[in-house]
């Protein structure tokens, strides 16, 4: 069997004609003739040219359907560790399956409806006068607060796990933006607790104020974005 590391591996990605290869716990299969591989793709989100390892685990089914197809070689002592995880991990792994790929996805849709009420109920009061609406919209952004670093220690852990940490191009927009995302939602929360009067009256302060909340739509889509490209990545991507 020849034996591959993760590089030469990734040079059969299934693009532009090339051979589909992916890998195994250490096994590396050709599966250049499936059809539920396109272009390098398969159900959009896992790419050819990679260790599939941890993804089998996550997939709706087991490793039997890659031993369809002919294994053509193995991967290397040196890539095959660098799938290795703490033993106590994988036994909480194999416990509650849903830590393997599912507690950021899960956790990430609460503060990405949370910034989004509090914009829409800001705009709301400001468009009926309706106080209300604009305390309500200081509640949804308090629980965004307490939310978006739950989702930003989730993303990192399934970073670290599904993805080895690499300096994704997505992973390195997605950090610094919700630093700032994080940074913005506790200075509009403090201004609000300091002033609640701050959208009463129209002034440059008020007006400061109203962009910052315009900003966590934008924040919060642009990290949403980036984070479902790396499950659904664009097509060509």
């Amino acid at each position: 069997m020849k034996e591959f590391d993760l590089e030469e591996l990734a040079k059969f990605d299934g693009k532009e004609g090339r051979p589909l290869y992916v890998a195994h716990q250490g096994n590396i299969y050709d599966v250049s003739d499936s059809k539920l591989w396109k272009n390098g793709l398969h159900m959009n989100r896992h790419h050819g040219g990679r260790d599939l390892t941890t993804d089998i685990k996550g997939a709706p089914h087991g490793v039997e359907m890659l031993e369809r197809f002919t294994q053509v070689g193995v991967l290397t002592q040196e890539a095959d560790q660098e799938r290795e995880i703490p033993e106590a991990l994988t036994w909480l792994l194999e416990k509650i399956p849903m830590l393997r790929r599912h507690p950021h996805p899960m956790t990430v849709h609460f503060p990405i409806v949370f910034m989004f009420s509090t914009t829409l109920f800001n705009i709301l009061y400001l468009i009926t006068g309706y106080k209300a609406f604009e305390l309500t919209a200081l509640h949804c952004l308090g629980a965004g607060i307490l939310f978006t670093p739950v989702a930003a220690i989730t993303g990192l852990y399934t970073w670290w796990l599904n993805y080895m940490a690499k300096p994704l191009k997505s992973v390195r927009i997605k950090i610094p933006g919700s630093l700032i995302l994080i940074t913005t939602q506790i200075v509009i929360f403090v201004w609000r607790l300091l002033d609640p009067d701050i959208l009463d009256v129209f002034s440059l302060a008020s007006t400061i104020y109203f962009l910052m909340v315009l900003s966590l739509f934008v924040l919060v889509t642009i990290n949403g974005w980036f984070g479902a490209a790396m499950t659904f990545p664009v097509e060509g991507e």
